[in-house]
């Protein structure tokens, strides 16, 4: 996973191309509307925190950045003074991947919490960064007490850092609830959302500031103008804190690339982009992603998104991927659907009949019983029509099905993307689709973007809102209290799952508490 040596073709393009990265990846000046960077000449800078990711119960990814090329170092200890610290070289950073780097710490002890901190070396040795701490836990092996906390949709619909308001304080809410995972459910950014200083809000509620930097003041085409979308939301002190304070689980969703983009698309009725291809966005915008979050591809089944994680003998954490293996967004329902192809379907079928968990949580990018329309077309699982399943519905009814006929018990769907927050039981008794045993989805979100909603339930595998909190107003700003994340919290003991909707402070909105079933 790292790398042992910079290359020569590295070394070369670094001498020409660091002062653009440094400019590029510079910190905020506290008061200013634009990225300017504080780079000391005399040493490195890490510049955008650090991240911690993929923890297994044995190891973890670390993850940050520096200004310059230089050698990312780990250190590793049980207590935050670093006494008896393991020291573990992590890899080249340059300008071939905007200055990021991330290293697989390995041979950790299971359900430990560890300090970590970074350090950018130059590459001469001569000099090194201050460092920057953070911290994770390693996944237990028994039955432990577990917090996973969930959302996403960050910085959308002009809805940026507001200073004002003291940024994006949720994520601190998120961090003081101290949950031992962050499942990241997409739309991790907006590239296709650029960010005007001042938003006049609806219904006369006043203006909305934002920080501004060049990347975010346009779409995203270039490999550099999606990785500035990442580097933006890590100007923020609260979302810094959170990264730095609590592995996470990322997958991504539309907004990474473009709204609601399926592979082969063709921009033709987007004026403001100069590549039409989507596929070709898709391409440096998953360089990016992958750039700029603590994920192990070695652990993804297709080197990419989806994979599986254990977390003790309670939770095990399936993280799909519903963007890379779809069909194209349509209003023809007649023919069966992709939303997650057909490897990535098996995959998660068996994956779930192999466990051994008693908890399958599903970390899906995108609900399923809710219509999310694309224009006259189709966005998500869900078409809105009564009857059998049809389009994507009929994939998701595949899945459904094997889960029942395999008697995997204790299936949970957590996601996001509609930018609400929701608990929906589903029922054979209430379905058009019979052919699956009763379930819960829960929607939370978004995290810094405008609230929406509800959506219209489809009826096919009978759904029921059991609670929705939604703004009446549509595009909803960050203050008028419609940003939401989810918990998870899983009894070591008796195996009790209990899931609290929580607003931006932190506040349980609502409950349920599900226990177990046999298999």
């Amino acid at each position: 996973m790292t790398e042992t040596t910079p290359s020569r073709r590295s070394v070369l393009k670094a001498g020409i191309a660091v002062p653009a990265l440094a400019a590029a990846g510079g910190l905020l000046l506290p008061g200013t509307a634009s990225a300017a960077p504080l780079v000391r000449r005399d040493r490195p800078v890490l510049t955008h925190g650090v991240a911690s990711g993929d923890v297994t119960a044995g190891s973890g990814i670390v993850w940050s950045r520096a200004d310059r090329p230089a050698r990312l170092m780990v250190e590793i200890a049980r207590d935050p003074s670093f006494r008896h610290a393991r020291r573990v070289p992590g890899p080249f950073v340059t300008p071939d991947t905007g200055g990021t780097g991330k290293v697989r710490v390995a041979g950790l002890a299971p359900g430990t919490e560890y300090h970590y901190r970074v350090t950018a070396v130059d590459l001469d040795g001569r000099s090194a960064s201050e460092p920057v701490a953070g911290r994770f836990a390693t996944a237990p092996v028994g039955r432990a007490n577990t917090r996973i906390v969930w959302s996403g949709d960050v910085v959308g619909q002009n809805y940026g850092i507001n200073p004002a308001l003291g940024g994006m304080t949720i994520f601190s809410a998120m961090a003081d609830r101290r949950p031992d995972l962050f499942l990241h459910s997409g739309d991790t950014v907006y590239a296709d959302g650029p960010l005007t200083e001042t938003v006049t809000l609806p219904g006369g509620a006043g203006t909305w500031h934002n920080i501004v930097t060049p990347e975010k003041s346009k779409v995203a085409e270039t490999l550099d103008e999606y990785r500035g979308q990442h580097a933006y939301n890590r100007l923020d002190t609260h979302f810094r804190r959170f990264a730095a304070e609590v592995p996470a689980y990322v997958q991504w969703d539309d907004h990474e690339v473009v709204n609601n983009w399926y592979p082969g698309e063709i921009l033709n009725d987007r004026p403001e982009y100069t590549e039409k291809r989507a596929d070709v966005l898709a391409q440096r915008a998953f360089q990016a992603f992958h750039e700029w979050h603590p994920i192990d591809r070695l652990q993804a089944v297709d080197g990419r998104v989806y994979r599986n994680f254990r977390y003790g003998s309670r939770v095990e954490v399936f993280v799909l991927d519903m963007r890379t293996y779809r069909d194209a967004n349509t209003s023809d329902q007649t023919k069966p659907g992709h939303i997650l192809g057909e490897a990535q379907a098996r995959w998660l079928a068996d994956a779930l009949r192999r466990s051994t968990a008693t908890w399958k949580i599903v970390q899906a990018d995108m609900p399923i019983g809710l219509v999310v329309p694309d224009g006259k077309d189709i966005e998500a699982v869900a078409n809105g029509l009564p009857g059998a399943p049809g389009g994507r519905e009929t994939e998701l009814a595949w899945v459904l099905r094997q889960i029942s006929r395999h008697r995997v018990r204790n299936v949970v769907w957590l996601t996001a993307d509609v930018h609400y927050t929701a608990a929906h039981h589903y029922s054979p008794e209430r379905a058009a689709f019979q052919d699956f045993d009763p379930f819960w989805e829960f929607v939370s979100g978004p995290l810094n973007a405008g609230a929406f909603g509800p959506n219209k339930l489809d009826p096919t595998f009978g759904p029921e809102a059991v609670f929705v909190h939604a703004p009446q107003t549509q595009n909803s700003s960050p203050a008028q209290g419609f940003q939401h994340f989810g918990e998870v919290n899983v009894d070591g003991a008796s195996g009790a799952l209990t899931v609290d909707l929580r607003d931006a402070t932190g506040a349980s909105l609502w409950s349920k508490t599900l226990q177990p079933q046999r298999p």
